[in-house]
């Protein structure tokens, strides 16, 4: 057996240069670049076999440990998860820094590997800095925090061991059912160790992305339980970007007649335009959606975890003896809601089923009641992005406003990324999606921070596409860290901040479980104590420019489109920074159009507690559980 002597950090990074996926005779690097920060965790051995690597695995350098797996994860999404970024840091915080990334990344199903540095396995001093010590377990570092928020986690406590770890890393990163974040935990002194690998272990690797056929007996259940329906409605999932299934899904929408709801992952699914597409679903979804999943008899959810935002907290499909057929590629998501599960491919199942459902379309009179209801849709997003409510093009703009002007100057293959906030209400229900790509919306975990970094690895993944990323106040202070990353990479993203002087999402949910928008809005504290006083005089558009950005200030409506259209045409990292209203007005768009779950204090002396817990209780009595 041919060997060759490496650390076990040089071997990693050697492995995983010669990995890949491939899926429909399309191969892919399955790791194309590891994004790091330095420590003494890393920084002899990963940081080290990097250097030494050359160009084989790419180096990108982050600011953040949570905004580097951001932005892995942001260029997995873009791939439809065939190909990955690796995520490596130090010991202790760098680490530990990487859990709210890993949680994102598992929660939607999209793969990261995380190479955290871990403590000396032959503890030569104990403790080393930034150890964890547990005195009922020596064992025990501050990277277990990361083991329920991965989907595999192995420590390399042995040079050998890296040879199973790597392969099952590799294989959980390219399986669409297993995916999600996995961790390599390398203490500091086993990734400086050298072995003697097997050149096997270091050679090409293919690893196939498969897309399952149904069960033949699923099937056709699947199909008769459709062609029974009077009123079918499909939800589409984000995985049927993830299976780049679009056209399978409008030749079986193009077929039937059966409307398609999507939700946040799924949004984009068809284009807006699209006869049968009626626009997002739930919480955050559109009145004509709603209606139909409210009197919808079979309900078709292809590639959804059925969240509860798309379910309005199990309100919102509402007719007596309802069913589910669900198309999911993972077993667990296709037995939700006591559902038919067709356990596939979402595009060989939705392949499938259109064969199966030969000369079937729904009643004329449901496709004509869901057209009309569609149109009345458009004409409110019309109104949202128009209205001036009276003033001019010379005042501040509504965040509908905002999105409305953003809408004028995109094209097709713009990527328009957001993740939290007010914002992913009013994109869902009223971005008029264009094409697979542009609607990219972070909300299995929305994560406050997702946005900036994220659009950095959609740049990447597609450096001639334009990529905007859309941020409140309140997300930009948290981590506006990665605009220096766009600026010293040149990578051009485009950075839409809103400046509505505090948490306008919160602050309306506040609002509307009693809690009064207590500690939501940006301002200095009132004689009351309450934070009620006057904004806040901070300056973002200032913190921006300070970050090497270039910075455009739209103080107007007149002014936003002008911004826009000038940030679209630039060839650098641009910033347009536009105050709307501030956060304790509405934003402009409709309201919700269904139910969201947050509990309401059962006991309270406050008269708008007092309230909503009596509209609570009037909307939680319509929870169902489907079985």
């Amino acid at each position: 057996m041919t060997t060759r002597r490496l650390t076990v950090a040089q071997a990693l990074v050697e492995f995983l240069a010669h990995q890949y996926t491939e899926r429909d005779g399309r191969r892919h690097r399955l790791v194309a670049a590891c994004w790091g920060i330095f420590g003494h965790g890393n920084v002899a051995g990963v940081g080290q076999a990097l250097l030494e690597s050359g160009d084989a695995l790419p180096y990108l350098q982050g600011r953040n440990e949570q905004a580097m797996v951001h932005a892995a994860v942001g260029y997995a999404r873009h791939n439809d998860r065939l190909s990955a970024h690796a995520v490596t840091t130090s010991i202790g915080p760098g680490a530990t820094n990487l859990v709210t990334g890993a949680a994102l990344a598992t929660i939607n199903r999209l793969p990261v590997l995380l190479l955290p540095g871990d403590t000396f396995a032959t503890r030569p001093a104990d403790p080393v800095l930034q150890q964890l010590e547990h005195p009922g377990a020596g064992d025990v570092s501050v990277n277990d925090c990361l083991r329920p928020v991965s989907r595999f986690f192995d420590r390399i406590t042995r040079p050998e061991a890296l040879i199973p770890a790597a392969l099952q890393a590799a294989r959980v990163l390219a399986d669409p059912v297993e995916t999600g974040a996995v961790t390599l935990a390398l203490p500091q002194d086993v990734q400086a160790e050298a072995y003697d690998w097997p050149e096997e272990f270091l050679a090409d690797r293919v690893w196939p992305v498969r897309r399952p056929a149904p069960d033949p007996a699923e099937l056709e259940a699947a199909a008769a339980a459709v062609r029974a329906a009077r009123r079918p409605l499909l939800i589409a999932g984000g995985g049927i970007h993830h299976s780049e299934a679009e056209d399978a899904l409008r030749a079986l929408a193009d077929a039937t007649g059966i409307p398609v709801a999507s939700t946040q992952a799924g949004k984009g699914s068809l284009r807006h335009d699209h006869p049968c597409d009626v626009g997002g679903i739930g919480h955050t979804g559109t009145a004509v959606a709603d209606a139909l999943a409210a009197g919808a008899d079979v309900v078709i959810g292809v590639g959804t975890r059925y969240s509860d935002f798309t379910t309005a907290s199990a309100t919102l499909f509402a007719a007596p003896g309802v069913r589910f057929v669900n198309l999911n590629i993972t077993p667990y998501d296709a037995h939700k809601m006591a559902g038919l599960p067709l356990v596939a491919d979402a595009r060989t199942g939705l392949e499938a089923l259109t064969e199966r459902l030969v000369g079937h379309r729904v009643p004329d009179a449901y496709a004509s009641a869901y057209t009309a209801g569609k149109a009345e849709w458009e004409a409110t997003v019309t109104r949202a992005y128009s209205s001036r409510d009276g003033r001019g093009d010379g005042a501040r703009p509504t965040q509908a406003q905002v999105l409305g002007a953003l809408d004028a100057v995109v094209g097709d293959e713009d990527v328009i990324i957001n993740a939290a906030g007010s914002l992913p209400g009013d994109l869902h229900k009223l971005w008029r999606a264009r094409s697979r790509r542009q609607y990219h919306l972070e909300y299995g975990y929305s994560c406050m921070g997702y946005e900036i970094p994220a659009a950095i690895g959609v740049r990447l993944a597609d450096p001639g596409r334009p990529v905007w990323a859309l941020v409140g106040d309140g997300t930009y202070l948290m981590m506006p860290t990665e605009l220096v990353t766009a600026v010293q990479e040149g990578v051009a993203i485009k950075v839409i901040i809103v400046q509505n002087h505090g948490y306008a999402s919160i602050g309306g949910l506040s609002e509307a479980v009693g809690g009064e928008r207590y500690g939501t809005a940006y301002r200095f504290r009132a004689p009351d104590g309450t934070y009620t006083g006057d904004p806040l005089p901070v300056d973002l558009a200032a913190n921006a420019a300070s970050l090497g950005m270039t910075v455009l200030r739209a103080r107007t409506t007149r002014e936003l489109g002008a911004a826009l259209a000038e940030a679209r045409a630039s060839d650098r990292p641009t910033c347009v920074y536009v105050e709307t209203e501030t956060a304790d007005t509405v934003s402009g768009a409709p309201p919700a159009q269904a139910w969201w779950d947050v509990p309401v204090a059962e006991t309270a002396t406050r008269p708008a507690a007092v309230t909503a817990r009596e509209e609570y209780d009037r909307n939680a009595a319509a929870r169902r559980r489907y079985l």
